[in-house]
């Protein structure tokens, strides 16, 4: 099973990398890879969801075996919502290629970077069973939050200033929103390695117990 998800982990981040780079880069052309790239990933959990259900029908899990397959299959699902951000975040990179650039969005580039570090870090606490790792994840969403806002603001008032550059403050925004909604889903990801290692759960501000960490 953990075979299986990290197949799926490899390919989300992949496409992930490939979609920001192509809005910081205004690449036009990559939006076919991230299309066949996320039918893979879309066929894999498929797969991942009988393999599990299968395993919970024959072999009757128990206590930690079960606490991770129920782990997996939200896993499982988080990452294939990552693959469809992905695409929505290539679609809005295409069209801000065709567009005339706006000035420098120095938060829609930072918004990128800290978001692709999230997933990273989210996959990798999963791997090493580090809870740590995955609490410092998920304090980094607030800062993608605050910069979603901040270029909201800032968009906001172009458009008012020059009705020309509403169109690509529409497509900026438009790949905002999914790099937003990937950094909810590298915290939901983080939050999940915390369950799976101390059974405590830290969603909608549950906190850790200290024992938890020890």
């Amino acid at each position: 099973v953990q075979a299986q998800l990290m197949r799926m982990a490899g390919l989300a981040e992949e496409m992930v990398e490939i979609a920001a780079t192509a809005m910081v880069e205004r690449d036009k052309e990559s939006l076919s890879i991230l299309k066949e790239t996320d039918s893979r990933v879309d066929a894999l959990e498929v797969a991942l969801d009988e393999h599990i259900l299968e395993l919970l029908a024959l072999q009757q899990p128990m206590a930690s075996d079960l606490r991770f397959l129920f782990t997996a299959l939200k896993i499982s699902n988080d990452l294939e919502r990552v693959g469809d951000h992905a695409v929505n975040l290539g679609r809005a990179a295409k069209k801000m290629a065709k567009r005339r650039p706006m000035e420098d969005l120095t938060e829609l580039s930072e918004m990128a970077s800290i978001t692709r570090e999230m997933l990273r870090d989210a996959l990798s606490a999963f791997v090493r069973r580090d809870v740590d790792a995955a609490v410092a994840v998920c304090a980094r969403d607030d800062t993608v939050d605050d910069l979603r806002k901040s270029l909201f603001r800032i968009l906001v008032t172009h458009m008012f200033e020059d009705p020309k550059t509403i169109s690509p403050a529409l497509d900026a925004l438009r790949a905002a929103q999914s790099l937003e909604r990937i950094a909810d889903l590298a915290t939901n990801i983080s939050e999940e390695v915390v369950f799976l290692v101390t059974g405590s759960s830290i969603k909608h501000g549950g906190t850790l117990p200290d024992h938890d960490r020890e």
